[in-house]
């Protein structure tokens, strides 16, 4: 299969370049793609004639959206209608990768993906926008939504609180928003896995499992041997422009009616990452 990738060297595109060698023939694009320019899109769109465009790329600055609406916009929403259209010609697939900030987080209970969509912030508000071109646009679709994305490309938590927890007396880490973690490779091998299938539609994709950010913290620390104190705090005292869902937990409910496994739960992805990919992730960064 052919696939054009845009967002190819974020976390979520570089594994999936990673986990299609040998499978799939990528045509990779990142920045050297605008996916807000609708002839350019349409332009590489009939050069690749690609079997299923896969839309990796996002704004994903999450405060920074509040005080910057129309660029997440023009990225999460414009963006997404520019691929939607150029696929819409020749019924080619589209394979678009969501958020669960589609949700309010004001329910205790996992969202299905049959619950609707309620979000609060711009971000979130931008990336249900999206969704919605590509179910008015296109009759062949996957909208994927996933949580709390960590990876060996881009910067993530992960990453960003081991260095805080080595070069900080200690760190102070919400205890109030509970999600689910994922794995980017995970994730890239799922969404494969998902296209394979020709089953249309809404999937939640997400590792298994929840915690709070401040309980990860924990969990990240003990793996990775850093012994920093970290501090309980609550959202509020964290001050963020952006509001953040409470509870954002997702159940795979269309995984398991289409007859496909969970993701693994993220203590054993974090495990994997801080094993195998992390060290090679940091010996990139320090030889720049």
């Amino acid at each position: 299969m052919k696939i054009l990738l845009t967002g190819s060297n974020g976390q979520l595109g570089t594994d999936i370049r990673f986990v299609s060698a040998g499978v799939h023939e990528v045509v990779a694009h990142d920045l050297d793609l605008d996916i807000t320019d609708r002839e350019a899109v349409a332009r590489r769109f009939s050069e690749v004639r690609p079997d299923l465009v896969l839309n990796a790329a996002a704004y994903t600055n999450v405060d920074a959206a509040e005080s910057d609406e129309l660029n997440a916009y023009r990225v999460n929403a414009l963006g997404v209608q520019n691929l939607a259209l150029a696929c819409q010609g020749s019924n080619t697939p589209l394979l678009h990768v969501s958020t669960d900030f589609v949700f309010s987080g004001d329910d205790s209970r996992p969202y299905t993906e049959f619950d609707r969509p309620e979000p609060r912030g711009v971000y979130g508000q931008s990336k249900y926008a999206g969704e919605q071109y590509v179910t008015s646009l296109l009759d062949r679709y996957y909208i994927c939504r996933t949580s709390w994305l960590f990876g060996t490309g881009g910067g993530n938590f992960v990453k960003s609180i081991i260095n805080a927890g080595r070069t900080n007396n200690r760190v102070r880490v919400v205890d109030d928003q509970t999600g689910s973690p994922t794995y980017s490779r995970d994730l890239a091998n799922k969404l494969l896995e998902i296209i394979e299938t020709g089953a249309y539609g809404t999937y939640h994709v997400s590792n298994s499992g929840s915690c709070t950010w401040y309980r990860f913290t924990r969990e990240i620390f003990e793996l990775a041997g850093v012994n920093t104190p970290v501090e309980s705090i609550t959202t509020g005292e964290l001050g963020r422009p952006a509001p953040r869902p409470r509870y954002s937990v997702m159940r795979g409910l269309a995984l398991e009616l289409q007859g496909l496994a969970p993701m693994r739960p993220y203590p054993e992805a974090l495990e994997d990452f801080l094993m195998r990919d992390l060290p090679s992730a940091e010996s990139a960064e320090a030889a720049r």
